[in-house]
């Protein structure tokens, strides 16, 4: 760990980021876009943990906050399978552009 500085730790930040982001905007199935969100919050955590490590290492914050994201992650997984679970029970798919159904 010693040789390993904070511009590698935001380098992986970064593409996991990208991956996400390109993952939710050119994917269809609500499940594969529900783990470009997941990418998209763990990218965020690896920021949290490896800015705190280098900048405030007496401190736990970005430990904490990391934390809280996962927490926050597992509840809007939970709520979004939910949701998908009860849409392929009505409609019977999970591809987003033929799912008009949430509309109304």
């Amino acid at each position: 760990m010693e040789n390993i500085s904070i511009q590698h730790f935001l380098i992986v930040s970064t593409l996991m980021l990208f991956t996400g982001i390109y993952g939710f905007l050119t994917r269809k199935n609500l499940i594969t876009m529900l783990m470009s969100a997941e990418l998209i919050l763990n990218s965020v955590n690896i920021n949290f943990v490896a800015v705190n490590k280098f900048l405030y290492p007496e401190n736990l914050q970005g430990q904490f906050f990391a934390m809280f994201v996962i927490g926050i992650a597992a509840v809007e997984v939970a709520v979004a399978i939910a949701i998908i679970i009860s849409l392929y029970r009505k409609v019977r798919m999970i591809d987003v552009e033929k799912v008009n159904e949430m509309k109304y």
